[in-house]
């Protein structure tokens, strides 16, 4: 399976080398279309990707880096050090067991890297030349006095935004260091550069002086990185994101993260960015997306739910987050509780219960056969936004003959977090300039 995502990247970054020899300059002009394909771990396209890993493996995984994902979110909503030992893992290694992967290319030469997208995150960094500490990747470390575009930034630059958690001066340039929940820290240099990317008619598009962080010096408190992958691509709404500074505009849409050959997740930024069916309310605090959800239904039944259980309150706490690192779903018990009811009352006597697993039913036998028919849940936001999870959203395959719901009870008040089982075959765009998001059910391959 290497051999598949080498012919991937290579294909990919040949149009980028091809390509950019024809351009004589970059151009200053905002890109209208700019197009990222995104590669799940578990796709064959992967350089994560395991053959061996069985569906219980895949599942066990997911379940784990949930956890840890809501343990990290909830700390740095509160403001606790992430440098400590109860928590498990971090975004990083979180995101390298089950999240997106997006290719782009850095500097002049174009020097292809591969990053892990992450909503809950602002600054993109990847690793550069020299470096004290770095993880094994098989792709070129950018090495930045060979990039004939690339600029470190001084501390006096406006861009050198001390307000930013994590930005610093270091002498003359301006640094960074971001701590994450695992223990593990990243430092370096915020730098620019011509960043490459796709285009929608498979062209590209080189956009100059993008901000994103150097590191050159990583410290991992347990486990190791390794394989393809160069660093992270930060989505987060702070100025200092690619998100912000390509436009304040960008939408994914992912397809069914079990379907290992699925090649139709994207992402888009700016102006191009896709808006489908209609918009509701985003709210940003820090990093992080908050919506307003409303209620939650069961077919046509609305649960007893409060809805004062998901308001985002004036300290912080609470609200629903949409978070692209999280593979499950996070509710408060006052919202899981009813659901799970609903649930196990719908399947009683139908499907075999075997038991509770990360605070949610779990059953005897195959989703597709056992669930034929099972009424959709409906997270319902204002503004009339309902996000639908049928069956493949609402469970998974907890092994060769047993499925559980995708819910797991949250660990801080009233705080929701919607991972991306949930997003499932949907379109999301966000307008951080207008504070909206808009969500539109499709098969993301109709979007290419």
């Amino acid at each position: 399976m290497a051999v598949l995502f080498n012919l991937f990247l290579l294909s990919f970054f040949t149009t980028i080398a091809t390509t950019s020899l024809a351009t004589t300059s970059p151009t200053n002009s905002k890109p209208k279309r700019l197009v990222t394909k995104l590669i799940h771990h578990n796709s064959v396209y992967s350089p994560y990707y395991n053959p061996k890993d069985t569906i219980a493996d895949r599942a066990r995984n997911a379940i784990d880096s949930s956890n840890a994902r809501f343990d990290y979110i909830w700390k740095k909503i509160q403001g606790i050090s992430l440098d400590t030992n109860d928590v498990r893992s971090g975004v990083i290694a979180e995101i390298m067991r089950t999240g997106f992967l997006a290719n782009i290319s850095i500097g002049s030469p174009p020097v292809p890297q591969l990053l892990f997208m992450d909503t809950g995150s602002s600054l993109s960094w990847t690793q550069c030349q020299p470096c004290t500490h770095c993880f094994t990747q098989t792709l070129p470390i950018f090495n930045p006095p060979e990039s004939a575009t690339y600029s470190s930034v001084p501390c006096h630059s406006p861009k050198c935004d001390r307000q930013v958690p994590g930005i610093n001066c270091q002498g003359p340039r301006c640094g960074f260091e971001l701590q994450y929940g695992d223990g593990t820290s990243v430092s370096g240099f915020l730098s620019t550069d011509t960043i490459t990317f796709e285009t929608s008619d498979e062209g590209i598009t080189l956009v100059p002086r993008l901000i994103f962080g150097c590191e050159t010096d990583l410290i991992i408190d347990r486990g190791t990185l390794g394989g393809q992958v160069s660093g992270l691509l930060g989505l987060g709404a702070e100025a200092i994101s690619f998100a912000s500074q390509l436009g304040s505009k960008f939408s994914y849409c992912f397809g069914s993260v079990w379907d290992p050959e699925y090649i139709h997740n994207q992402l888009i930024f700016g102006e191009g960015a896709k808006r489908e069916g209609f918009v509701t309310f985003l709210e940003i605090i820090g990093s992080f997306y908050y919506i307003r959800l409303v209620s939650i239904s069961v077919g046509e039944k609305m649960l007893d739910i409060s809805p004062n259980v998901f308001v985002l309150e004036e300290d912080g706490t609470g609200g629903v987050i949409i978070d692209s690192g999280a593979t499950l779903t996070s509710l408060p018990e006052a919202a899981l509780n009813p659901l799970k009811a609903e649930v196990l009352n719908l399947l009683s006597g139908i499907v075999p219960y075997i038991g509770m697993r990360h605070s949610s039913p779990c059953f005897k036998g195959v989703i597709d056969r056992e669930l034929a028919g099972f009424p959709v849940v409906t997270f319902n936001f204002a503004n009339g936004v309902d996000l639908v999870l049928d069956v493949k959203s609402l469970f998974y395959e907890a092994g060769p003959n047993a499925f559980c719901m995708a819910m797991t009870q949250s660990k801080a008040a009233n705080l929701t977090v919607i991972g991306v089982l949930a997003q499932q075959s949907y379109n999301i765009e966000y307008n951080l300039a207008e504070k909206s998001i808009s969500m539109q059910r499709i098969d993301c391959a109709l979007l290419e």
